[in-house]
């Protein structure tokens, strides 16, 4: 704009111009933050349009495409400071290749079988010499190949009989006798044909292997066996009773422990008193490391009093994301999960190619670099852990928040979301520096919701609460079982052959002996 002589004005005429200039920058001003502001609004829309394909589209790996430019020359200054010694970071470092399994040969996959030999013979008219007619002489043998051979499950009724028992010596000397008879097996259920073999199997389909019940029973139907969905369903609800003193001991197991890992994910039970049909509850997942301990917990809330309630008398480390109703354990010390962090800064890259010097290129940068520095130490033990986090990690998280403080992002961005989860969540993702036992991520309890939610892909939704429980105490058999190297349905047919027998309640000591881990386990359970 060109100078304005405002001498030529008068006194009221200078006062007025100036009023309407300052009147028109006030106008432009609110313009500019109107523009900025809907810039703001469209950046959001399209991270969560990004974000919306991706879920769809795109693959769910977390990994970015590449880091470039200033974070390796910041990556370069934080080794120099406080790790002369570390190799120089590379692409390939920051963001790891993704490497094949290799294949299982046919020897690997066969070695683990049983293996039956069958020998080919000559027909007994063909053993003798096409040129003399002499009988032939076998000589040997020539290996061919080897075939694998799955046959379905079996299927019979067993019909018990007991044994009566009477004394002739006390009948021939007093005409009278007295008739014993032997015990029958204790049944799985009252009233019911289901074997315990029989429930193991149902249950390890279900929960294990994701089949639902509808399947099951169109399964059998094909092969002569008229089971419904309802009589599959009352057997596992009937016959899961008998984990709840055992599920009660893990717990107690679990309290004990040092280290607990918490989760949760969606329930949806249709027929629940006092709540409608579309409302959705919880299953609860804790987790002990150290003692390969996976409870599940169905509750229909999501509040902190579930989290306070399972784990009273618990005063450890509990690790979890940032759901801020773990803070009701406070007899806990709350750890954070660096896996959301990091997937928050991932989430500022909807396209999974990072932007060059930007600063969520180089949190996530420095993220990288931790996880990186803690895979080198996972051989490790708890005190080298501890005392190497020190030395190249603390310096590392200091940087971290420093950068997080040196800058303000755009609110509803995925920049504002990243940088306030971690600063939100600072006690807590520092608070793995406490003990070289921690781990960086909450990964333990994720995979342990995972079954469940695998198979809440095909059943969908429990239909009673009682099912909702019921499926909660097999998760938690079921997944701890195979967290002790044993095998699932086998662990299921002895619990049902033996539980039974010690009645409704059964003391600690008879159960010990029953726990995932007892020496006292038949071999038949272990893989």
């Amino acid at each position: 704009m060109a100078d304005i002589d405002l001498s030529k004005f008068t006194r009221e005429e200078a006062i007025a111009y100036i009023e309407a200039l300052q009147k028109q920058n006030q106008e432009q001003a609110a313009k500019i933050k109107e523009q900025q502001l809907q810039l703001q609004k469209m950046q959001a829309l399209n991270e969560m349009l990004a974000k919306a394909r991706k879920k769809m589209f795109g693959q769910s790996s977390e990994q970015v495409q590449y880091l470039q430019g200033e974070q390796q020359s910041f990556f370069n200054e934080a080794e120099k400071d406080y790790d002369g010694g570390a190799k120089e970071p590379t692409e390939e470092t920051l963001v790891q290749a993704h490497t094949r399994k290799p294949k299982r040969t046919k020897e690997e996959l066969a070695a683990s079988l049983e293996h039956k030999k069958v020998v080919c013979e000559l027909p007994e008219d063909a053993q003798r010499c096409t040129v003399c007619g002499a009988p032939l002489t076998r000589i040997g043998e020539k290996f061919v190949r080897t075939e694998l051979v799955i046959i379905e499950p079996q299927m019979y009724a067993i019909d018990y009989y007991v044994a009566s028992y009477k004394c002739k010596a006390c009948e021939q000397s007093t005409g009278e006798t007295a008739i014993v008879q032997a015990a029958a097996p204790v049944p799985v259920m009252k009233k019911s044909m289901a074997a315990p073999a029989t429930v193991a199997y149902v249950m390890q389909e279900k929960f294990e292997n994701g089949v639902p019940l509808y399947r099951q029973a169109e399964y059998w139907k094909g092969r002569g066996i008229e089971l419904n969905r309802n009589t599959l369903a009352n057997w596992i609800i009937r016959s899961s009773k008998w984990f709840v003193p055992l599920w009660e001991l893990l717990r107690n197991e679990l309290l004990d422990s040092d280290i607990v890992n918490a989760d949760e994910t969606d329930c949806h039970v249709l027929k629940e008193d006092g709540r409608e049909s579309k409302q959705m509850s919880k299953m609860w997942v804790f987790c002990a490391p150290e003692k390969n301990i996976a409870l599940y917990k169905y509750h229909p809330s999501r509040g902190g009093k579930v989290a306070s309630e399972m784990l009273q008398g618990f005063s450890g480390y509990l690790q979890s994301d940032g759901y801020s109703a773990y803070n009701a354990v406070d007899t806990a010390i709350r750890v954070g999960c660096w896996a959301h962090a990091r997937r928050k800064w991932v989430e500022c890259f909807p396209n999974g190619v990072t932007q060059d010097g930007s600063v969520s290129c180089r949190a996530l940068a420095i993220v990288e670099q931790l996880f990186s520095i803690e895979k080198g130490l996972k051989e490790k033990s708890a005190a080298e852990r501890q005392k190497q986090r020190d030395l190249r990690i603390r310096p590392l998280l200091e940087q971290y928040w420093s950068l997080l403080e040196s800058f303000e992002a755009e609110k509803d961005t995925n920049l504002y979301k990243a940088q306030n989860y971690s600063i939100n969540q600072r006690p807590y993702l520092d608070a793995v520096l406490l003990d070289g036992r921690l781990e960086l991520t909450n990964n333990l309890a994720e995979r342990t919701v995972k079954p469940f939610v695998m198979a809440r892909k095909n059943f969908l939704f429990c239909d009673t609460a009682k099912g909702a429980d019921s499926s909660a105490l097999c998760f938690s058999v079921i997944e701890t079982a195979k967290r002790n190297g044993l095998d699932s349905f086998a662990y299921l047919l002895y619990l049902f052959e033996e539980l039974p027998k010690l009645g409704d309640q059964p003391t600690e000591e008879e159960l010990q002996p029953l726990l995932p881990w007892a020496n006292a386990l038949p071999k038949y359970c272990r893989k």
